[in-house]
């Protein structure tokens, strides 16, 4: 279903960021990689062959590499992931506001998303004593979207703020992948895990047309015109975790760029029609930084270029795959630094276990 602002205009007032201290190149994660896992020969090329395809150059992790064969249980890690996840949403969230020139009390919603890790209280409770929120602050945690979240969050807090538009909202993306290594397991799923993913937060803030002409945002802030949700039917082993003692343990088909050829084109045509509009007519396309065979099955869906996605090959290479926060991030580059023409469009996606898309339709 396509949901349209129909004449209640949303904007993006800001898109934050922030990243673990810990700063690698790939070539040092692959040889840490080879120190815990104590393998050579065949292994170690076959390792070296799927980290250099990722075409991943470096990524932010949350410990210092040799920290990583020390964590023994899955609550281990999960504690980590928490304080982790505190620092760094913490640090998105000010950044998001500082750029938008608001105050954590001028908000009136938060919604968090991640695929990462668990709390309860959740994150975003938990930051309610870090930052000044207002207690009627609503706020919505949610989990298990995974990479599609980052659009499936923007559109859930695009629906608040049609619904109040005297009002703002953060969506708040914190995904710490690093933490769900698993040791244990070398199956080539995980194998290209350990040199796809990384640790990343972001935080985006919307409000309606009416908060932002009080607070004087409107200049040339993008605006949401509409947001599109579909789910693939019978598609719910192509992606995801399995949970075990152990921790999140990895599910990716092979299957995942075909879904994409598949599905992509069509769906995207659908929205882009039902507001009058062609592929020709989107200067920006904002894409999940999901992987090389992922980026090249989206290109050859909409008959793009590499070239179009270069936003998104360049985040994939600097940071990895950092889940739900790797569309956001890309959404931040655009606006900051390629700058779409004033009234142009611009079309984000991402997709996720289900196996299903979330696509946002801008103005900018």
């Amino acid at each position: 279903m396509d949901h349209s602002t129909k004449g209640n205009a949303l904007r993006i007032a800001s898109v934050g960021a922030a990243f673990p201290s810990h700063r690698y190149r790939q070539e040092e994660i692959l040889e840490q990689l080879g120190v815990l896992w104590n393998q050579n020969g065949e292994f170690s090329k076959r390792l070296a062959a799927l980290h250099g395809n990722t075409r991943v150059q470096s990524r932010h992790l949350s410990l210092p590499l040799e920290k990583y064969g020390r964590m023994e249980t899955f609550g281990q890690a999960n504690d980590t992931w928490i304080g982790t996840a505190l620092d760094v949403g913490e640090a998105a969230v000010r950044d998001a506001l500082e750029r938008a020139g608001l105050e954590a009390s001028d908000i009136g919603a938060l919604f968090f998303v991640t695929v990462t890790g668990l709390a309860t209280p959740s994150i975003d409770a938990r930051l309610m004593n870090r930052l000044d929120f207002r207690p009627d602050l609503r706020r919505s945690p949610l989990f298990g979207l995974g990479c599609v979240a980052g659009a499936a969050g923007l559109s859930r807090a695009a629906d608040y703020v049609r619904a109040y538009p005297g009002q703002a909202a953060v969506l708040l993306s914190v995904e710490l992948c690093s933490l769900t290594f698993q040791q244990a397991d070398r199956s080539v799923p995980n194998m290209i895990a350990t040199g796809l993913f990384g640790d990343a937060a972001s935080a985006v803030v919307l409000c309606g047309d009416e908060f932002a002409r009080t607070h004087e945002l409107e200049g040339t802030l993008p605006e949401i015109v509409a947001t599109h949700s579909v789910f693939y039917p019978d598609s719910e082993d192509v992606m995801g975790w399995t949970v075990s003692e152990n921790g999140f343990k990895l599910v990716l088909s092979s299957a995942v760029p075909e879904v994409v050829r598949k599905h992509v084109g069509r769906d995207v045509d659908a929205l882009l029609t039902s507001h009058g509009l062609e592929r020709d007519d989107v200067s920006a396309w904002i894409c999940h930084s999901g992987g090389p065979k992922v980026l090249t099955a989206v290109q050859e869906s909409l008959g793009l270029t590499e070239n179009d996605l270069a936003v998104t090959w360049s985040n994939l290479e600097r940071f990895g795959n950092v889940s739900s926060a790797s569309v956001l991030l890309v959404l931040k580059d655009t606006i900051e630094e390629h700058h779409p023409p004033r009234g142009s469009y611009g079309v984000l996606l991402a997709l996720g276990p289900g196996f299903c898309a979330e696509l946002v339709l801008l103005r900018f």
